[in-house]
């Protein structure tokens, strides 16, 4: 039997292949789920100070949405 992981939101253990795994600065975040990956994100979001999310979201954002759109201009030359 593999390596198991315990989801630190709802506390569920999954084994390895599984779930969603985030890691930065010597921390990493093990979720059973999305579902788990969203929640805890979402309060993240919602709890951090202002001034440390909003740059890096925007940006964020912005990089997202030129993908986007360079994925629509790919679509409609092959049309």
């Amino acid at each position: 039997m593999g390596r198991r992981f315990k989801c630190v939101v709802c506390g569920r253990l999954f084994p390895e292949g599984q779930g969603v795994f985030i890691g930065r600065g010597g921390l990493t975040l093990t979720f059973h789920s999305s579902r788990c990956a969203y929640k805890f994100l979402k309060l993240l979001f919602e709890r951090a100070d202002e001034r440390c999310v909003l740059d890096t979201a925007r940006g964020l954002v912005s990089e997202l949405e030129r993908v986007v759109e360079l994925r629509g201009a790919r679509v409609q030359k092959r049309v």
